[in-house]
Order: structure tokens, then sequence, then C-alpha cells
């Protein structure tokens, strides 16, 4: 991808409807580029539907991603771990059916478990994902996504590390990283961040990110909710700084509870210091105008 694009989790809050293509035309009326399908609380879409959502999507140029249930936990056994599966599966071959490049997933939990023992549990079940998606011809990428509490699996490191499996790549969500620790919250700390994507990944990673984002409420136990940019800490202007002096491409998507308010904001402040608009920028943090 040539450009950073910026988009709702699902249909904006203004679509005139609350169906996927209602929410695809908002998205472009309102200058935005991208919208992820969420299938967070269930797959209700079916295949006639899908072809829809792509030929629309397709027509208005607005990218799309999925976001695969919630209720997933490969670190599982048994009939949890069955449908855990069965819920990445569908939500891939609907997503390639839209058109969609890439399916967001929350890949486990700990469960008491030393990490390294989870880790490798939830790769093997990836490969053998990943392997099956191959041979039905479902060419998406499964993206794990950095989560945002201790209990959790999906750290930097370990989402990074996933990657070494063919067909997997990170979804960044730096609002989960910052209420991690309370850390992670500036132009310096986020430049490590996608460092650490660059070293992994090389330019590449760079060119396909996939990033959540949203101000977020949480305590010592990670995150509690997500809050509107106004009503956090989160320093989403150094971050669009730190995503402008990498000149990161691929797709950012708001998961504010103010969808495409926040998706906005963020597009402004992007675009009011992307090196397009005649600034220079490098990785010393300096600006010449």
């Amino acid at each position: 991808m040539d450009v950073l694009l910026f988009g709702t989790a699902g249909t904006p809050l203004s679509s005139k409807g609350n169906d996927s293509i209602s929410g695809i035309r908002r998205v472009h009326e309102l200058g935005l580029g991208c919208m992820e399908l969420e299938f967070v609380r269930g797959i209700k879409m079916g295949d006639r539907t899908a072809k829809l959502v792509g030929n629309v999507a397709r027509e208005l140029g607005i990218m799309l991603s999925v976001h695969a249930p919630y209720y997933i936990n490969l670190n599982a056994e048994g009939e949890t771990l069955i449908k855990s599966r069965e819920r990445i599966l569908k939500s891939a071959r609907l997503g390639y059916i839209c058109g969609a490049k890439s399916v967001v997933i929350h890949a486990g939990f700990l469960q008491g478990s030393p990490r390294q023992a989870v880790y490798e549990r939830i790769k093997n079940q990836l490969i053998e994902i990943t392997e099956a998606l191959k041979n039905e011809g479902v060419d998406i990428t499964l993206r794990i996504e950095t989560m945002g509490r201790n209990s959790q699996f999906g750290n930097l490191e370990e989402v990074l590390d996933l990657t070494e499996i063919n067909g997997i790549l990170p979804c960044i969500d730096f609002s989960h990283l910052h209420a991690l620790t309370g850390k992670l919250n500036s132009r310096e700390e986020f430049a490590c961040i996608l460092e650490c994507v660059e070293n992994r990944l090389g330019r590449e990673g760079l060119d396909s990110v996939h990033i959540h984002v949203s101000g977020i409420e949480y305590s010592d136990k990670g995150e509690k909710r997500h809050l509107v940019f106004a009503d956090s800490d989160f320093k989403y202007r150094e971050l669009a700084q730190a995503l402008c002096d990498f000149d990161v491409k691929g797709m950012v998507i708001s998961e504010s509870p103010d969808l495409e308010g926040d998706a906005l904001t963020l597009k402004r402040e992007y675009d009011l210091i992307h090196p397009s608009k005649n600034v220079l920028h490098d990785r010393n943090y300096g600006m010449i105008l």
C-alpha cells in the first residue's frame, strides 16, 4: 500500500443505516479511506451480503479489514478450541469474499500458564489454521492484535514473534500497549514500537501496517474501556508525528466511542504534518519548512 488510510471499527455512528454497506458509503462521504468489518459479537453476514459489501467497497475505493469474534482462545482445549478455530476460519472466508486483506484476532488468554508455553500452543494452532486457509485458496492475512490486559496473550514481542508463521502479521494497538503499563505514550516511545516492527519485518512491515487506536481508561491490570481522545491521556498528536516520521503506510482504525470523530481528528493531525504537505521530516524529530 502506498498511503496511510484512516477509518472506523465498524459502521460510523452518523451512518444512515447500521449495515456494512451503509457504513462503507458513509466512510466514503466523510473522506476516510477504510473500514473494519466488526464480527466481534458473532458472524452474522452471509456469502451473498459479503459479495455485495466487496462490490461497494471496490466501487468507492474503501479498503476493508475484518475483526474476528472476541470469543476466541487458542490456548484452550476441547469445544472452546474447536469453536475458536472455526470462528477464525469463518471470519477469514467471509473477509476474503468481501475483499478484505486482513483478519484481526485476539489470540487467547494465559490462564495461569507460562507465557512461552502459551506461545507454543497458539503458534501451533495458527500454523494449522493458515495451512487450512491456504489449501482452500483463501488469500488473507491473519493479524494478531497486541492486547491491553495482563491476563491476555499478545504483548508486542509475542505478536512480532508469531510473524515467523507465513500468513501472520501484527495488528498494533497503540492504546492497548499504553494501557498495559501506563507508558508507551510519547513520540519517542511510539517510535520505539515502530522500530521494533521494522527490525522484525523490514520496510515491508511499515508499508503494510494495521493499527488500532482510541483513547483508553486503564488500571494496574491494564485496559478498562475505550474513551474518546479528548477524555483520555492518550497522546494521539504524538502518534501522528511518529507515523509521519516513519512514513508508515497501511490502515489506522479508530475504536473510539466517537468512531468517525476521532478517526477524522487523527487524520487531520496527520495531514497537517505529513511530508506531502511541503514539510520535511526525519527520525531525529526535526522539521524543516
